[in-house]
C-alpha cells in the first residue's frame, strides 16, 4: 500500500518517494516494523489468549519443569503471522509474483495451524486435527505454489553461462543469457554452475521431456512443503528452539534471495539470476522481525507458546521461500535440525513395530523422540534404548542453545557448498 503511494510520489518528484524503489530500504522498514509489531501488539495478544483461557495442554512425560508449562497460552503463532503480513502489506511490492506467492503461503498454512489449535482446544487433548487433513493442506499448497511457478509468465530465470579461456582452460568471465526462460533448473552444490533441470530426469519423454520436469518439479515441491512444515511442527517441542532456529534459516535465505535477485552478485558467485526474487529479501526481512519479536516472549521460560498455527506456518513459509528461489534442494543441508527431528520419530516408530512383531516387545533406539527430547532424558531413567548417551540429562536452556549453534554451522556450510565445485 505504501509502496504503492510512495511509487505515485515519485512521479511527482515528491522528495524522499524514490527510497522505496531500493530494497534495501523497504528490508529495513519491514524489519523494524515487523519487530515493532511483535513486541508491542504481541504482548496485547498474549493478553487476550490468557484471558480466553487458550493454555496449552501438556502430558507429562517425566521431564524437568515440563508440567509448569500447562496453561501456558498457545496459538502465539498468530503474533508471527500478523507481524510478517501488515509489513508485507504496507512497504511491498502487491504486483510482484514472489511476494503474492509468499502472502498466500503465510495464510493458508496460517488457517490450517489455527483449525489444528482450536480443535485442540475444544476437545481439550493434544489430537488437533487428523494427520491426514494436515497432508491434505500441505498438499494443494504445494500445488498452487508448483502450478504457479510452471504457468506464471512472470517466473522466470537466466542461464549462467561461464566464459572459458581456451589456452589456460580458466574461467574469465560468467555472462547471462539475453532473455528470461522458464526451466525447471534449481541449485544443488558440488557441480559445475551449481545447476540441476528436473528436465533431465524425463529426456525419455522425447518432445514431452519438459512437461516431464515440471510434474517432477511440482512433486518435489509438494515432498519439500510437507516434510519442512512437519518438521517445524516436531522442533517447536522446547521454548525458542524452532523460533531461533527458524529465524536462523530465514536470515541464509533473504541472503540467497538477494544475491539472486541481483544480476551483479549472480554474476559474481556464478549461481542463476532470477529477476523480480529480490522482493523475496523485503518478506524475508519482515518474517525475521515477527521471529526475532515472538523469541522475546518464547525464549526459556517461555510466556506464550507458538502452537501448530506458528509451527506449521513458519516450516512451510521457509519451504516456499527456498522453492521461489530455486534453493529448495540446498533444504536438506540449511533445515537438517527439521529433518533430524522428523527422521527421529520415523526411525523410534519403526524400530518399535519391527521389534514387537519379532519379539512381543517394543524397543527403542532414542530415550524419547522428537530428538531434542532424548537430550532431556537421564540415562539412568529406566529407559530402555539403544542409544542412552548423555547419561545426565541436559538442562532445556542449553539444549536450545546448542541447537541454534548448530543452526548457524548448517547455514555457514551451506553457502561453502555453493562454492565447492
Amino acid at each position: 500500500m505504501l509502496y504503492s503511494l510512495f511509487k505515485y510520489l515519485a512521479e511527482t518528484d515528491f522528495p524522499g518517494a524514490r527510497l522505496m524503489d531500493y530494497i534495501t530500504f523497504r528490508s529495513g522498514a519491514a524489519l523494524l516494523l515487523s519487530l515493532f509489531i511483535a513486541l508491542v501488539f504481541g504482548r496485547k495478544i498474549i493478553d487476550r489468549l490468557q484471558k480466553m483461557q487458550v493454555g496449552e495442554i501438556i502430558r507429562n512425560l517425566g521431564l524437568e519443569g515440563q508440567m509448569k508449562k500447562t496453561g501456558t497460552p498457545t496459538m502465539g503463532g498468530i503474533i508471527i503471522i500478523v507481524s510478517t503480513l501488515v509489513p508485507c502489506l504496507l512497504v511491498g511490492n502487491l504486483g510482484n509474483i514472489y511476494m503474492v506467492l509468499m502472502l498466500i503461503a503465510t495464510v493458508w498454512l496460517g488457517c490450517l495451524g489455527f483449525a489444528d489449535d482450536y480443535l485442540k482446544i475444544q476437545k481439550h487433548n493434544k489430537d488437533g486435527m487428523s494427520g491426514r487433513f494436515k497432508i491434505v493442506g500441505q498438499v494443494g499448497l504445494g500445488l498452487i505454489v508448483g502450478l504457479t511457478m510452471m504457468l506464471s509468465p512472470d517466473v522466470v530465470m537466466r542461464q549462467n553461462r561461464e566464459v572459458t579461456n581456451v589456452t589456460t582452460n580458466e574461467v574469465e568471465d560468467v555472462v547471462y543469457e539475453t532473455r528470461n526462460i522458464k526451466a525447471t533448473q534449481t541449485t544443488i552444490p558440488f557441480v559445475k554452475e551449481n545447476n540441476f533441470d528436473y528436465a533431465s530426469l524425463t529426456k525419455w519423454m522425447g518432445g514431452h521431456s519438459q512437461t516431464g520436469g515440471w510434474i517432477v518439479f511440482i512433486l518435489v515441491t509438494i515432498f519439500v512443503i510437507t516434510a519442512t512444515s512437519n518438521g517445524a511442527n516436531l522442533t517447536d517441542g522446547l521454548d525458542g528452539l524452532a523460533t531461533g532456529c527458524s529465524a536462523i534459516i530465514a536470515v541464509a535465505l533473504a541472503i540467497m534471495a538477494y544475491l539472486g535477485g541481483s544480476i551483479i552478485y549472480s554474476s559474481y558467485l556464478n549461481i542463476m539470476y532470477i529477476p523480480g526474487s529480490e522482493e523475496l529479501v523485503v518478506f524475508c526481512a519482515a518474517f525475521i522481525g515477527a521471529l526475532v519479536g515472538f523469541l522475546w516472549y518464547n525464549a526459556f521460560p517461555a510466556q506464550v507458546f507458538m502452537g501448530d498455527t506458528g509451527s506449521l506456518t513458519i516450516g512451510g513459509i521457509i519451504a516456499v521461500l527456498a522453492i521461489l528461489i530455486h534453493k529448495e534442494l540446498l533444504i536438506p543441508l540449511l533445515c537438517a535440525i527439521f529433518f533430524v527431528e522428523d527422521v527421529s520419530v520415523m526411525v523410534q516408530v519403526a524400530y518399535f513395530k519391527i521389534t514387537k512383531r519379532r519379539t512381543g516387545v517394543g524397543k527403542r533406539v532414542f530415550k524419547m523422540t522428537p530428538l531434542h527430547h532424548h537430550f532431556q532424558k537421564p540415562g539412568n531413567a529406566g529407559i530402555e534404548a539403544l542409544i542412552q548417551k548423555p547419561l545426565n540429562a541436559i538442562p532445556e536452556s542449553k539444549i536450545v542453545t546448542r541447537f541454534w549453534i548448530v543452526g548457524i554451522f548448517l547455514a555457514v556450510i551451506t553457502f561453502v557448498t555453493l562454492k565447492i565445485r
